[in-house]
């Protein structure tokens, strides 16, 4: 069981948290990609090959939590999340290092450390990342240039198969992902600084993400994907209301 010895000291700290102005400089001057997906969108398969072209760095977060054991491997320092100490994080947070953080089930704290972003200042790629729909405004707002891709499925009845081939879950859970994917998708119509791409086969799915991140809009995709997610939302609306 993770637990924070500090946890009164992380509230206080987040509840007024600001970057310090070098974060803030550092922030600007990368580019920077973040997607958002449904449970089972294939976000995480479609990072991990946007890495492989060399032209993205995976921006590893910061946590406090303690490693676990996934599918009979220990977790790695610097692949699933640096493991760091509560002193230490709460040092980086008193120095303004982080770009976000938060207190997670009130057990851990997770966040972005600007030492990541000044790895892909050196390296000269883009910084590309994972984002739930609570911290994707953060960004939007603190970096205006930010390139937030929303990751819909082919279709509903796809999308509920690639979530059953994922294994066991228990209703409760599946009611969970549901409930989450419902915001997800009505984001699409909320907010309109989203991109999206259609997850219908891997490799396209990554080219997509490329063109974008050059600027290459296709328009009447985008209003095709905009109507997908409205269509999917009502379709996890409906099935919610049947469980």
């Amino acid at each position: 069981m993770n637990k924070l010895d500090h946890i009164n000291e992380f509230k206080a700290l987040l509840a007024h948290y600001q970057m310090s102005a070098e974060a803030q400089q550092v922030l600007a001057s990368v580019r920077l990609v973040l997607l958002l997906a449904p449970s089972s969108g294939g976000r995480n398969t479609i990072i991990r090959e946007l890495v492989k072209t060399g032209t993205f760095h995976f921006i590893v977060s910061d946590t406090t939590r303690k490693k676990r054991v996934n599918d009979g491997v220990l977790e790695q320092n610097g692949v699933e999340y640096w493991f760091r100490s509560e002193e230490d994080v709460l040092s980086d947070l008193k120095a303004g290092r982080y770009i976000e953080a938060e207190v997670i089930h009130g057990q851990q704290v997770s966040g972005m450390n600007v030492a990541e972003l000044e790895k892909v200042q050196h390296e000269h790629r883009v910084a590309i990342n994972e984002v739930d729909y609570g911290g994707i405004h953060y960004f939007v707002r603190h970096k205006p240039d930010t390139l937030p891709i929303m990751v819909l499925p082919p279709s509903f009845e796809e999308w509920m198969r690639r979530m059953k081939k994922r294994g066991t879950m228990t209703p409760e859970d599946f009611k969970h992902r549901l409930q989450t994917a419902e915001i997800i998708f009505e984001l699409a119509e909320k907010r309109d600084y989203f991109k999206f791409i259609v997850n219908d086969d891997l490799e396209h799915a990554v080219q997509q993400v490329i063109a974008l991140e050059r600027g290459e809009v296709n328009e009447t995709s985008q209003v095709a994907a905009r109507h997908l997610a409205r269509l999917l939302k009502q379709q996890t609306t409906d099935l919610l209301a049947t469980l």
